[in-house]
């Protein structure tokens, strides 16, 4: 799982363009032969193999795109400009390797050297309108060359396995979900469970709606990378999530509010796998879940997150441990989702 997982976050897909991360977990999906559908909107909609004792349909949701950039302008020494997309902090940026476009080009995110910034410049908030990606460019007319107006770019970011079961890497949001999906894809289930690798959440959770509205599931579950806090200055209360010590489960957040029954459910599991979990502590945010539910007639939901340490960086870190526990979890969750009498009802 962890191979892949580092495969996955070494391929760009940012929202809109998430191809080269679908075409890696299509690989996947037709080695065992299961049915799929790839929508409009280029969610990849996987149907597992069911053995039709539970008419419950389920459907499992991670989302495939990364925050990302896009080349806005071309300056006339061969600078480019650009916006981003997906909740970055513009303080991380300077120094920051992207590449850019279908050729991979090379660029570093740069701004004015400190020895030339007044005190003003020094003092405050890096500003993204003062920030560029540098190729290497002479001019305008040879940055042309390599990178058109409109292209994507993304973090350039090696993963790394390091410490005491720690993984760094880019796109942990939502990689780590994707990779448990295709963990869960070769069981045999006792209701129909689809998985769903969804499209352009990083700017507002627009594919999970098309694809819950074509699958109209009773029940989603939204596998998720969360932010994490365990770092240096910030109390105990005001901790997200805490490396090691699980999977989170979410109450709410600003999207959606999780469903009792479902969050008792998968409590109970993992009291009786003893797998550990932690509560989410804070509200903020949201992911596919806000769409889900308010899918079709309505959805019960529930998220489950790994926790990542310097989330929508190129930089962010998770415990391996909390992964696998993640993917337990869940597959113990749905295993028993059939003992429960008739089903978790609408």
């Amino acid at each position: 799982m962890v191979q892949k997982l580092m495969e996955l976050t070494n391929l760009d897909g940012v929202s809109g363009d998430e191809q080269d991360v679908r075409n890696y977990i299509l690989d996947n999906v037709k080695e065992k032969s299961l049915k799929y559908c790839i929508d409009s909107m280029g969610n990849l909609i996987v149907k597992c193999n069911s053995s039709g004792q539970n008419p419950l349909k389920v459907m499992l949701a991670a989302h495939m795109d990364e925050v990302w950039f896009m080349i806005k302008d071309i300056t006339e020494d061969g600078k480019l400009k650009f916006i981003t997309a997906g909740g970055m902090d513009s303080r991380i940026l300077p120094g920051q390797h992207v590449r850019i476009g279908a050729d991979k080009v090379p660029g570093v995110i740069a701004q004015k050297s400190i020895h030339l910034q007044d005190r003003e410049e020094r003092e405050s908030v890096v500003k993204l309108k003062n920030l560029y990606i540098d190729i290497g460019a002479t001019d305008r007319k040879d940055a042309e060359k390599y990178v058109n107006i409109g292209d994507y770019a993304a973090f350039a970011s090696e993963p790394v396995l390091f410490g005491e079961n720690r993984l760094k890497a880019k796109a942990l949001d939502d990689r780590a979900g994707c990779v448990v999906l295709l963990e869960l894809m070769e069981r045999v289930w006792p209701f129909e469970l689809y998985l769903c690798f969804t499209v352009q959440e990083e700017v507002g959770l627009r594919g999970a709606r098309i694809a819950a509205n074509r699958v109209e599931p009773d029940i989603g579950i939204v596998i998720e990378g969360t932010t994490c806090a365990d770092v240096p200055g910030v109390k105990e209360h005001g901790q997200s999530t805490v490396l090691g010590k699980g999977p989170a489960l979410s109450f709410a957040d600003r999207t959606s509010i999780g469903d009792r029954e479902l969050l008792g459910h998968f409590v109970k599991t993992a009291q009786e796998e003893k797998i550990p979990y932690q509560w989410k502590q804070t509200a903020t945010g949201g992911n596919d879940a806000g769409r889900i539910q308010t899918s079709g007639t309505g959805v019960k939901v529930i998220t489950v997150s790994v926790p990542c340490r310097y989330i929508h960086s190129p930089v962010s870190v998770l415990n391996i441990n909390d992964l696998e526990n993640m993917k337990n979890l869940v597959e113990k969750a749905l295993g028993k989702l059939p003992s429960l009498e008739g089903g978790i009802k609408k």
